[in-house]
C-alpha cells in the first residue's frame, strides 16, 4: 500500500471531505469489490442474448449444447425477501434470470409476465376492424411452456464489518482516518434458489441452491456524515444487488450442472398412485404388499 505524500501536520488540517479523499486513497478498491460467484471467480451476469446466441456473456455462465424445452418464471411476490428487495431499491429478479437462461440456450423462454396481457391486447387489436389485412394473428400460435421456474432469496444481508486494526499500523492522523473508514468495511452475502416444475405434470424436475458475497466499503458511513450522506446516493445498494445476482448465476450454474445428467425419478407402480410407503390395510399397491402375512 503507497501512501499519500502528505505530511501529517496537513493530514490533520484536512477537512471531513478531504479525510474521504485520502481513505479512499489509502484503501484502493475497497469501495466495493466485485461479487464472488459461489466464492469463486468475479463475475455476475452481463451482455445479451438473441435465439441461441450469447454476446457479451460472462464465460463462467453454463451453457447448453441442446435447448431442454421453454420456460416460464414466476415471483412470488407475496414472500418476504420480495418486499425486502423494494427496501434495497432493487426491482424484479425475473429480467436478469431471463436473460442468463436464454444466455445459456438450455431453455426457450415464454411470455408470462406482464408482457403478456400486452401481447393480448395487441392481438385482440388486431383482430378487430382496424387490424390490417395480413397481419396474421390468428389464433393457435402461442407456445406453451413446459416448465415453470420460480425463484427465491433465502438469505440477503450485510455481515461482518471491521478492518479497524488497519488504523494502528498507520501513523498518527492516518492511522486515525484508515481505522475509521475500515470500520465501515462490510460483507455482502446472499443465497438463493432455484426450482423447476414440469407444468403438465406438476413434477418437481429440479431445485438448485447458489450463494454469493462481496465487500463494500462505508465511504458515507457515520463517520463521514458531515454534508456527504446526501453524495453517496444509492450507492449502498449496489453491491447488494451485485450479489444477489452472483447468487441466481450460482443457483443456475449448478441447475444446469445437474439437468446435464438428468435422469427422471421413477416409482414402482407409477407417479401418484400411493408410493412405495405403504400402510397396512392400504389400498394401494404397497398397502397391500403392508397388508398380506409375512411368510
Amino acid at each position: 500500500m503507497r501512501l499519500p505524500n502528505l505530511p501529517s501536520m496537513q493530514l490533520s488540517r484536512l477537512s471531513g471531505a478531504g479525510l474521504v479523499l485520502v481513505a479512499a486513497t489509502l484503501l484502493p478498491g475497497c469501495l466495493a469489490t466485485a461479487p464472488t460467484l459461489g466464492g469463486g471467480s468475479n463475475n455476475t451476469v452481463t451482455g445479451a442474448a438473441g435465439g441461441a446466441t450469447a454476446a457479451g456473456n460472462k464465460t463462467n455462465l453454463e451453457r447448453c449444447d441442446e435447448t431442454l424445452g421453454t420456460l416460464a418464471m414466476e415471483e412470488d411476490v407475496r414472500a418476504p425477501w420480495y418486499s425486502q428487495l423494494r427496501q434495497y431499491n432493487l426491482g424484479s429478479t425475473i429480467p436478469v434470470l431471463r436473460l442468463m437462461v436464454q444466455q445459456s440456450n438450455c431453455f426457450v423462454i415464454v411470455e408470462r409476465g406482464a408482457g403478456l396481457q400486452a401481447m393480448q391486447r395487441e392481438r385482440q387489436l388486431m383482430r378487430g376492424d382496424e387490424g390490417r389485412a395480413g397481419s396474421n394473428m390468428g389464433g393457435g400460435q402461442m407456445v406453451a411452456a413446459d416448465y415453470l421456474m420460480r425463484p427465491s432469496i433465502q438469505f440477503s444481508g450485510k455481515t461482518g464489518g471491521g478492518g479497524g486494526g488497519l488504523g494502528g499500523l498507520l501513523p498518527g492522523a492516518v492511522g486515525a482516518v484508515a481505522g475509521a473508514v475500515a470500520g465501515n468495511v462490510g460483507v455482502n452475502e446472499a443465497s438463493t434458489t432455484l426450482l423447476m416444475v414440469d407444468i403438465r405434470s406438476g413434477v418437481q424436475i429440479s431445485a438448485a441452491e447458489g450463494s454469493a458475497k462481496n465487500f463494500d466499503f462505508g465511504l458515507f458511513g457515520s463517520a463521514f456524515t458531515g454534508g456527504l450522506a446526501g453524495a453517496g446516493g444509492g450507492y449502498s445498494s449496489t453491491p447488494r444487488g451485485k450479489v444477489i445476482v452472483a447468487a441466481f448465476a450460482d443457483s443456475y450454474n449448478q441447475m444446469v450442472k445437474a439437468l446435464r445428467t438428468y435422469k427422471a425419478q421413477t416409482v414402482r407402480g407409477g407417479l401418484g398412485t400411493g408410493g412405495r410407503l405403504g400402510v397396512q390395510g392400504g389400498q394401494t399397491e404397497a398397502g397391500r404388499e403392508a397388508t398380506q402375512p409375512r411368510k
